[in-house]
């Protein structure tokens, strides 16, 4: 076969077909389509086959991602699949949500060198979308079952990750979760135009059938507490994630219709699934109509902004204290959401709410930039007598996440927390410092990425295994 690689110079970058704006902020459908087999092989022998691989040093998971672009160029797609899901758990997930300019694609050395990056994410996806369409994804099928069970609290991408590679080594898994579906922010926080949702019902049905038993509508601390969990099985894994907002402090923040970011993805991802969503139905979380104002930069506050524009609002606008090249949100959400009709007032701060009984307008005033600070952007400074009023009528905070108070939520003051409230770990062990309880994803890292929430799910699964076997050669020395 003659070499399909190293065609940058002769083939330019190129995207699946964005569907238009004016088209898209209807529907909730995904932004980008499919690529057709021949563009996906035709973009993937862009791929230089360099030796030192950025793209795979910069993913969290080291997807090995040269072989699957070689093997999607010479249209080897079962092969492709299997290499892309040995180290992944939910490759068609991150071939959707992950911000690969942030991660393998802002790291590819042909778009380092002026030639335009290969398109990683939308390959990985058509790798993996192909593999379903082809039924190539089977339920895991361990070798050998073991009598040893392990709790995983949260049905989120640590947790899930970690089920999955805990089956393949024969363990029995529970996974609790104190909502009525397993996926947490991929079902409830992530928007549909970013991730359909029977993508990762799909998943979480997988898991099922290989054995993973799920228990729904169970929340630690009210159903059973943590030291019931340690009872029942042989580990425990926390995996809750972060989902307490952070808050603003200003005058009027007490207004009505000032909500938090999941509270109103979470209300608008319930509906489009079919749920009963009075919050929605009476207009409390419902954009339409109104004038939206989202506080906040990153991922999630994008998430919120383009969802208020599907919802019909009149006006969205999003305020953020520092500038485009300092926000920490992916640039290509940035630019669908501008061109969606989000307007984006930069370096502007919150100052008070004005209203009587509901919001009618935030009052905020212009920053400037000034020295770098430890994570090395600019610090945001104000500029006195910059003042203006927006005029809203939802506001949508999007400041971040913060963890839960776990000690005092799963009955357990015993569990050791960072001054930060995440749960603190040996790295070596992933084990908390209570005997076979491990922790992963957020509710350790604090609020990041799907793709190191399956990471940590991974390195934790790998570290309950090694525990548990080590734990079951001692009993068996001891008997001996």
């Amino acid at each position: 076969m003659p070499n399909q690689m190293l065609r940058f110079t002769k083939i330019g970058t190129e995207m699946p077909d964005k569907r238009p704006a004016d088209i898209r902020r209807e529907d909730w459908q995904e932004v980008y389509g499919e690529f057709a087999r021949a563009k996906a092989e035709e973009q993937a022998g862009r791929c230089s086959q360099c030796g030192v691989p950025f793209c795979q040093v910069h993913c969290p998971v080291q997807n090995n991602i040269p072989d699957w672009l070689k093997l999607t160029a010479e249209n080897r797609m079962e092969e492709a699949y299997e290499v892309s899901q040995a180290t992944n758990n939910f490759p068609e997930i991150c071939g959707r949500i992950c911000p690969q300019d942030r991660l393998c694609e802002g790291n590819c050395v042909i778009e380092q060198s002026g030639h335009g990056t290969v398109t990683i994410g939308s390959i990985e996806k058509y790798i993996n979308d192909t593999a379903w369409e082809m039924g190539w994804v089977k339920p895991v099928k361990p070798l050998r079952e073991r009598t040893e069970s392990v709790g995983i609290i949260g049905g989120g991408p640590a947790g899930l990750a970690a089920a999955e590679e805990l089956r393949k080594k024969g363990y029995q898994v529970h996974v609790y979760d104190r909502y009525d579906r397993m996926g947490g922010l991929m079902i409830y926080g992530i928007p549909s135009f970013k991730l359909e949702k029977e993508v990762v019902e799909r998943r979480t049905r997988l898991l099922a059938d290989a054995g993973v038993q799920y228990h729904a509508n169970v929340e630690i601390g009210r159903d059973a507490t943590l030291e019931e969990l340690r009872g029942r099985h042989d580990s425990v894994l926390i995996a809750t994630g972060v989902y307490k907002a952070r808050d603003l402090k200003a005058p009027g923040s007490g207004l009505g219709n000032i909500v938090p970011a999941m509270e109103f993805l979470t209300a608008s991802n319930r509906k489009g699934l079919g749920d009963s969503v009075p919050d929605f139905d009476s207009g409390r979380l419902n954009a339409a109509g109104k004038d939206v104002v989202v506080i906040g930069g990153g991922d999630t506050a994008m998430d919120c902004v383009r969802t208020s524009v599907r919802q019909g609002a009149t006006s969205v606008k999003c305020l953020y204290r520092r500038n485009r090249a300092n926000m920490p949100g992916s640039q290509r959400e940035v630019a669908n959401a501008e061109e969606e009709g989000v307007e984006f007032v930069w370096q502007a701060a919150p100052e008070a709410f004005d209203g009587e009984g509901v919001v009618t307008g935030v009052r905020a005033h212009r920053m400037h930039l000034g020295i770098p600070d430890a994570s090395g952007r600019q610090t945001p400074q104000m500029i006195e007598g910059s003042g203006f009023t927006l005029q809203a009528d939802i506001v949508i905070k999007a400041l971040g996440f913060d963890p839960e108070d776990l000690p005092a939520l799963f009955d357990a003051p015993e569990l050791k927390v960072s001054r930060w409230g995440t749960v603190s770990i040996s790295y070596r062990t992933m084990m908390t410092n209570l005997e076979g309880v491990f922790a992963a994803g957020d509710i350790v890292r604090g609020a990041s990425l799907v793709v190191w929430a399956i990471r940590d799910g991974r390195d934790a699964a790998a570290a309950i295994d090694r525990f548990l076997s080590e734990r079951a050669t001692a009993q068996l020395q001891a008997a001996e």
